[in-house]
């Protein structure tokens, strides 16, 4: 069996996705540099361009054997401890150590693939991933092999931040930088991250019909009194802070989506927004409250039922099925709360075709907005210097 834990084409030892001369967050964006060193175009694209759709990732293990090496590429260079891999290593075991988000993203792809072709759009669609393969650095070589001349990349979040955003845009330019680097590889496409799409009327529709499910799920004469929650992924507030041009974007974005949400299923109903995920020390700060504290709290003031709606992701992978289902169902028991957990967009056919509704408005020459065209230092966080070789 091939070895999976690294691309067969990866970026050289010692090359950047940073010019020379030029610092992470410094004009031209990450942006400019994948679209060939112009702007994202605000007009059609040009006739008789070969264009690909690319799903990129963030990828997950396949089998026991993927687990560890899975995990070691997702925190490559952050100094994570062995034995904290090691317990998170566990809750994929759980699962036989295979994610749902791999299935899941091949669900979306052949959704995608439909949809595409029942509107009439000639693309045809890839799926890379971050740390687990396929990795976008084999994709956009095959894509080079293919001829395409121009990748739209729909990122698996909706939302700003780095790690929602910022860090899709330096997957391409790995990627890029890694076939540039090969002389003997054909010319890659150039590429534009397709925008947020958080308030996309399809992704809102997906999410309000899972909520009204997730309600009908509570005995009767719980329903109209039942605390909404919104979830999503917390994040350092360091990473909080510059999300997007003027910060706190994911914060902003996600309340927004939330309200749309709830507007659509339950109009007048309050809900609160909480995170969930946490994996960093304790010393650092996140964003707060984690969504298992509040259900203390919610228990303490008299709550009788309890429905979350993760809109923070877009499928019901490990983490919404771990962090969820799990720990928090567990301590919603242990508190006597009803409870009942709604589903994600996943590959519901308002979010589908919503997708496929951003891509068109690219390719149509819709002005680019933020995930697209996005400002050299967005939600640039600046890492910590590996240390020195002893």
């Amino acid at each position: 069996m091939s070895d999976r834990s690294r691309p067969r084409h990866p970026l050289p030892d010692g090359a950047s996705i940073t010019p020379p001369g030029q610092e992470p967050d410094q004009e031209p964006s990450l942006a400019v540099r994948n679209n060939g060193g112009v702007a994202p175009a605000a007009e059609p694209a040009p006739p008789g361009r070969r264009e690909a759709l690319l799903v990129l990732g963030f990828g997950g293990p396949e089998g026991t054997d993927d687990v560890m090496p899975f995990l070691e590429n997702v925190t490559r260079g952050r100094g994570i401890p062995r034995e904290r891999l090691a317990a998170v290593a566990e809750h994929y075991l759980h699962f036989g150590g295979v994610s749902p988000i791999n299935d899941q993203n091949r669900a979306l792809v052949e959704a995608l693939r439909g949809e595409l072709g029942a509107a009439g759009l000639d693309l045809p669609v890839y799926w890379g991933n971050r740390n687990w393969a396929p990795y976008v650095e084999d994709v956009w070589r095959q894509m080079a092999e293919d001829g395409v001349e121009h990748a739209y990349v729909l990122a698996t979040s909706a939302y700003a931040s780095f790690s929602g955003c910022r860090q899709y845009h330096e997957d391409v330019a790995r990627a890029r930088v890694a076939l540039e680097s090969d002389p003997a590889a054909p010319a890659g496409p150039t590429a534009e991250k397709l925008p947020h799409y958080f308030d996309q009327p399809g992704f809102v529709r997906a999410n309000a019909d899972a909520l009204v499910a997730a309600l009908g799920e509570l005995p009767a004469d719980l329903r109209g009194t039942a605390r909404l929650i919104a979830t999503a992924h917390s994040i350092p507030d360091a990473m909080a802070d510059v999300a997007g041009p003027q910060g706190h974007a994911y914060e902003v974005e996600l309340q927004r989506a939330a309200q749309l949400v709830v507007d659509a299923a339950a109009p007048g109903r309050e809900f609160d927004l909480v995170w969930q995920s946490r994996s960093g020390p304790p010393s650092v700060p996140w964003l707060e409250p984690d969504v298992n504290d509040h259900l203390r709290a919610l228990a303490g003031s008299g709550e009788r039922a309890v429905v979350l709606f993760p809109i923070g992701f877009i499928s019901d992978h490990l983490e919404v099925v771990w962090d969820l289902d799990n720990e928090a169902a567990e301590t919603a028991g242990e508190l006597g709360l009803a409870f009942a957990r709604a589903a994600t967009a996943g590959t519901h056919p308002a979010f589908v075709a919503g997708l496929r509704e951003v891509l068109q408005e690219r390719r149509s020459g819709g002005e680019p907005r933020l995930g697209t065209n996005c400002p050299a230092s967005c939600c640039f966080v600046q890492r910590p210097a590996r240390p020195a070789a002893g």
